[in-house]
């Protein structure tokens, strides 16, 4: 048998206990030993004392986004109108000019007026991507495109078409206000799709990455195709799927399905496909529910008003017609993930997850609430009891967090993307950055995940910091049992898939400020060397 031993390892193995191995033997893309000597004729690899661990899993990121901010223009550096305005005069081949990685919140001047975003643009529709997902910036061109009035613009439910004093459409939509722009845009080409998942892969496996769950495609705001997943087999087939996917497929994506007179109603995909089809490389995960906004566009549903605004969010539509959609899925065998910030949200998706629970029992795949943006102890409690996962992002502390704080005030910040609490009560924390929404390289995350401070220094929510081990088990195991997978990989083990990062430094070692500064030495994928060098 022809395998491959790597000794003089540095190996954190994961295995929940602090446990370390010295030598890690690999064959047929799997684990097969630990701590044993090389056989005769196993290609002998020297690791000369470096940190491995298991390959980091995201559990929460948007790879088709992300991969098309690759080729867009970047905001993320505007800090001023000027910042924006000349970025967007630059020469750009296509009919839209299309930006990403924009946070209004960082412009010093204040907000953009739409006239001048139709100056700078020289009468092409424009389209700039919040960084929060939640919402878009528009020129007066797009809007009619999108059949918009920009001087009588309609409401919209589940969104928000903002408007000035006089009634004049600002170019800002959130929520379900961006849905006619993509009703434009879409549905996007299989070219598109694939490329933009080539460059996601590549830049994942630069940074440790082997796995990742993309939280969101084939309907919704979110997705870019009704045939997205399988554009993604595509990718697959044409070596532009570069790490495994676990792909969540929208609600909206989901239609009734007939069947026998004594099963119950159900929502799926045709021939009955729902969540675990597929293998170690292509998944499909839970079905993704979005219920509310954002902390940041003040969209998230709050069971009180913001600090900063007299409302308390919304939901993006009628709950009683989420809560029956997402039953009819779970009936039909999905695992659900539902999207929720504000704590109302999250009261909102426990009822629902409990109740399929209640009806339809556990899944293998967990059901998950996706964010947590405020989480009260007692929800906590709730999540525990109904083996709930919880999918926080600790990078929003560190590059929102002043602005989050100051919508929801200081008492509800401290229960804001739990990490401690979770694990004192026995709920899966796994890592996650939401890309390209936040950084979403994971030693950074892992640095936020321990220090959870803002961009201003200010701590926040301090109860709730974990240490590195404990950051680097989430980033492993926590999103293997969270994603099904616990026990197959995430550890090295015997057995387990073979997904392996060697570190330029072990993270419990250097001080936490240093931690997103390690460099990533090599990236292993089922056994084979896919980034770097030993």
């Amino acid at each position: 048998m022809n395998a491959t031993t790597i000794i003089n390892a540095r190996a954190k193995t994961m295995d929940g206990a602090g446990g370390t191995a010295t030598s890690i033997r690999i064959g047929f893309g799997r684990i097969l030993e630990v701590d044993s000597e090389p056989a005769p004729g196993d290609t002998v690899i020297d690791a000369r004392g470096r940190t491995i661990i298991p390959g980091f899993n995201d559990a929460h990121a948007h790879s088709v986004w992300f991969g098309q901010t690759l080729r867009e223009i970047n905001l993320g550096g505007a800090r001023t109108r000027a910042d924006v305005l000349q970025a967007l005069r630059e020469e750009r081949p296509g009919e839209w000019v299309v930006a990403s990685g924009f946070n209004p919140n960082l412009l010093t001047d204040g907000p953009l007026p739409i006239a001048d975003l139709d100056h700078a643009t020289a009468g092409k529709p424009l389209l700039i991507k919040h960084n929060s997902g939640h919402a878009y910036t528009v020129n007066s061109e797009a809007l009619r495109r999108a059949g918009i009035d920009p001087a009588n613009p309609p409401h919209i439910e589940g969104g928000e078409v903002v408007v000035d004093d006089t009634g004049n459409a600002t170019g800002l939509l959130d929520e379900n206000a961006m849905r006619p722009i993509n009703d434009v845009l879409q549905p996007e080409s299989e070219h598109n799709i694939t490329d933009a998942l080539d460059r996601a892969g590549r830049h994942y496996l630069s940074e440790g990455i082997t796995s990742v769950t993309d939280a969101g495609v084939a309907g919704g705001w979110i997705g870019h195709s009704p045939q997205e997943f399988g554009f993604y087999q595509r990718a697959r087939e044409t070596g532009k799927l570069h790490v495994r996917t676990q792909a969540m497929i929208t609600l909206d994506a989901l239609h009734g399905i007939d069947g026998h007179e004594d099963d119950p109603e159900v929502h799926g995909l045709d021939a009955g496909i729902r969540t675990g089809l597929g293998d170690d490389l292509l998944q499909i995960g839970p079905v993704k529910i979005f219920t509310d906004g954002s902390l940041l566009g003040k969209t998230a549903a709050m069971t009180e008003d913001y600090a900063c605004c007299c409302h308390a969010g919304y939901f993006q539509g009628d709950t009683d017609t989420m809560r029956s959609r997402a039953l009819a899925a779970a009936a039909g065998g999905w695992s659900l993930a539902l999207h929720a910030i504000g704590d109302r949200a999250v009261d909102f998706a426990l009822d629902v997850i409990s109740e399929a629970v209640d009806k339809h029992g556990p899944r293998t795949i967990p059901h998950r609430i996706e964010h947590g943006g405020v989480v009260r102890n007692d929800q906590i409690e709730r999540m525990a009891k109904a083996g709930v996962v919880l999918v926080p992002q600790p990078r929003f502390i560190a590059e929102f967090g002043d602005a989050m704080a100051e919508a929801i005030g200081a008492e509800r910040a401290a229960l804001s993307y739990p990490g401690k609490r979770l694990l004192e009560r026995g709920v899966v924390l796994p890592g996650s950055s939401d890309r390209p929404v936040a950084t979403g390289t994971p030693l950074a995350v892992v640095q936020s995940f321990v220090e959870r401070t803002t961009a201003s220094g200010k701590s926040y929510g301090p109860q709730d910091r974990i240490t590195a081990d404990e950051a680097l088990y989430a980033y492993t195991a926590g999103s293997a049992a969270a994603t099904g997978w616990a026990g197959k990989k995430g550890q090295i083990a015997p057995g387990q898939l073979a997904d392996l990062v060697v570190l330029g430094a072990d993270p419990a070692e250097v001080p936490a400020s240093q931690i997103g500064d390690i460099p990533v030495e090599a990236t292993v994928l089922g056994g084979q060397l896919v980034h770097g060098s030993f």
